[in-house]
């Protein structure tokens, strides 16, 4: 069982608690500061519990040369790389807006810090926890810092190996205790065969004491509620208002519909894990006493005779009587009264009968 804690104030995660879902809005927002409200309303509406952003000081995330790099893609806002990044980038003010938005209406905010400068930002913004991208997790220095800063984090694991988050771990656990890794396979969009859901339970093995979650970027919603199913306590998906808008993010990510199918799904999914005990529920007990069946006299036996296999069957009877089960327990008990051919074998018709074995 994963360990439980506080990811967002009154919102814990691990253990038995829901799964808690992030909607990735990233820059899905086209760089429009209407649009990323409208989205954040939307994961609202959808029944998200987080709206989740990419924030990046550009000139610590980038070297000049990759900032200076031709950007030629039908996705580009920009001659540059630089310039198309600039585009899709917000400000501190922006930001600030969005999370005192995201507030008003009811969703918990945060956005991965995309480069150190941008943990510091996100620090002081006061969000409730760090998202650590796929592309930062084997960045041990960056891990470091932003486990000191004592916010949960959330760190994805995409490009990595085994051997890899296991150093994560051990570096961030002695630091901050309260963090989760995420399932992630970094293509977009991401194929069936390259999702790879058994990572999850081979993280389950590996760190039991922390939540394991996945990070997905498949199209669809079946195999996030399939990691759900097998116990997947964080959820993260990108978002989008229209998949067919420019940006290379939008084919993987989920529509205002899907995203909503998919919180209910999980949450489907989740009521139904239940309970490990199995045992006749109370649901069933109408299918029960319509057809359980019951062991039945399957040739005329008379008073006195103790019972052989051989004059027993199961069939559906009225009345109730010994449940198939006890058929063998019967064999060698005496009968106390005549019973008749395709007669229900009830306890009051045996001797020494075992009451724990009534239906």
């Amino acid at each position: 069982m994963s360990r439980e804690f506080e990811l967002c104030p009154g919102r814990r995660v691990g253990g038995e608690q829901p799964c808690f879902i992030i909607a990735e809005i990233g820059q899905n927002h086209q760089g429009d500061l209407a649009t990323a409200k409208r989205m954040i309303r939307m994961a609202k509406d959808c029944g998200a519990d987080c709206a989740k952003f990419q924030k990046s000081e550009l000139e610590y995330k980038f070297n000049k040369k990759a900032l200076e790099r031709p950007y030629t893609s039908e996705h580009s806002w920009g001659k540059t790389y630089g310039e198309h990044k600039r585009h899709l980038e917000f400000s501190h003010d922006q930001y600030r807006d969005l999370k005192k938005y995201a507030e008003e209406i009811g969703i918990f905010f945060t956005a991965s810090g995309m480069d150190e400068m941008a943990v510091e930002f996100l620090h002081e913004l006061d969000v409730p926890f760090f998202k650590v991208g796929s592309g930062d997790t084997n960045n041990f220095p960056y891990l470091e810092k932003t486990a000191k800063k004592g916010r949960p984090m959330v760190i994805s694991s995409g490009m990595q190996s085994m051997n890899t988050m296991h150093k994560v771990y051990q570096i961030v656990k002695p630091i901050n205790p309260n963090f989760c890794f995420l399932q992630c396979t970094s293509a977009y969009p991401l194929q069936p065969e390259d999702v790879n859901l058994r990572v999850i339970s081979a993280y389950q093995s590996a760190f039991p004491d922390i939540p394991i979650g996945y990070s997905g970027h498949e199209t669809g919603i079946a195999i996030s509620v399939a990691a759900v199913a097998m116990g997947a306590k964080v959820v993260e998906r990108h978002v989008t208002l229209d998949k067919t808008w420019k940006g290379s993010d939008h084919q993987a990510s989920l529509e205002p519909n899907e995203l909503a199918e998919l919180v209910k799904a999980i949450r489907t999914v989740e009521k139904a894990m239940g309970s490990p005990v199995k045992q006749l529920l109370p649901c069933e007990m109408a299918c029960n006493e319509k057809l359980g069946k019951s062991v039945v006299a399957k040739v005329t036996i008379p008073e006195g005779a103790v019972l052989t296999l051989d004059m027993l069957t199961v069939k559906v009877g009225e009345p109730k009587g010994f449940p198939p089960e006890a058929i063998f327990s019967l064999v060698g008990q005496k009968v106390k009264k005549n019973i008749e051919e395709d007669e229900t074998i009830t306890e009051q018709a045996v001797e020494n009968h075992v009451k724990n074995m009534k239906c």
